[in-house]
């Protein structure tokens, strides 16, 4: 029986309400049943996410893989389909999934080796930039949540979120960036996109040197992956210059980029406000300055 490691617990108590909970009471006695199901072996510590626990295992084969179990929420709920898509271009390679439970058999990659520990900001902006040129060259799947349905959600809320921040130059900000958004919202686009594609989700293989897992899957415009990017290892003179290579090396439009990335960081101020923060993140706001200065 697998002992689950604390920091999880918490996080699933302090942020998973009743669900999280319940995936936590069942943890033990779902790992024991997919070693048995998959024929694996536990051959290492446990390694664990915001929502996951991830075990390294070894198949009946020899070859090394880890074991992904996680609370099934809406964000994870297209992790095993886009990875399917993408069939290890760019991204960790699907082994197994139990649709039911989310419950997932993975590549094994190098653990220690991260994106972070590139210490060239510019190669480490390249390597997400052509992670993600091909990641979004897919078509998303039918079924996937849609940038449509968000970015419509995320303008209803604009005004009263602004309403509720104390700074007269944050509300003027946050509903720039609504402003912004809402020219492109028309056209969200239908590209599948990953979502959540920031350093320590690029790990080192054997396979390639770079590959993206733990994706967040949408359906919708490639411009709305640039801010992860913006922000890793954040420095204000570095906006621009990161945008263009992007931009450049994803064959983006930038005035349709500059306004899906405003929309995300738009998403995060809302998420700020909703959480009750009396003021937008720093780093972000200077980030949607400098491109609405553009």
């Amino acid at each position: 029986m697998i002992e689950v490691p604390e920091e999880l617990v918490r996080l699933q108590n302090t942020y998973g309400g009743e669900s999280g909970r319940a995936f936590l009471a069942a943890l033990p006695e779902r790992a024991a049943e997919f070693l048995e199901r998959w024929e694996l072996r536990h051959t290492g510590g446990v390694m664990h996410g915001f929502t996951a626990l991830v075990l390294p295992v070894e198949r009946p084969d020899g070859t090394t893989a880890v074991l992904k179990l996680q609370a099934l929420d809406e964000e994870s709920a297209g992790e095993a389909d886009a990875l399917r898509i993408w069939a290890g271009d760019g991204a960790v390679r699907l082994l197994a999934h139990d649709r039911e439970t989310n419950t997932l058999l993975l590549e094994k990659l190098d653990t220690g080796r991260h994106l972070s520990t590139v210490s060239d900001t510019r190669a480490a902006v390249r390597i997400i930039a052509e992670l993600l040129a091909r990641l979004t060259a897919p078509a998303a799947p039918d079924g996937m949540r849609r940038l449509g349905d968000l970015t419509a959600a995320m303008l209803a809320e604009a005004p009263g979120a602004a309403g509720r921040l104390a700074d007269e130059s944050d509300r003027r900000l946050l509903l720039d960036c609504a402003a912004a958004v809402r020219e492109v919202a028309d056209e969200p686009g239908d590209r599948l996109l990953h979502w959540d594609l920031h350093y320590d989700n690029v790990l080192g293989s054997e396979r390639e040197p770079w590959l993206a897992i733990d994706p967040k899957p949408l359906a919708g415009d490639p411009g709305f992956e640039l801010l992860p990017a913006l922000l890793n290892r954040f420095d204000p003179a570095d906006t621009e210059w990161r945008f263009d290579l992007m931009t450049e090396t994803l064959g983006l439009d930038r005035a349709r980029a500059r306004a899906w990335t405003l929309g995300r960081a738009l998403q995060n101020f809302l998420w700020d406000v909703s959480d009750g923060e009396p003021a937008l993140d720093a780093e972000q706001v200077s980030i949607a300055r400098t491109l609405l200065a553009r």
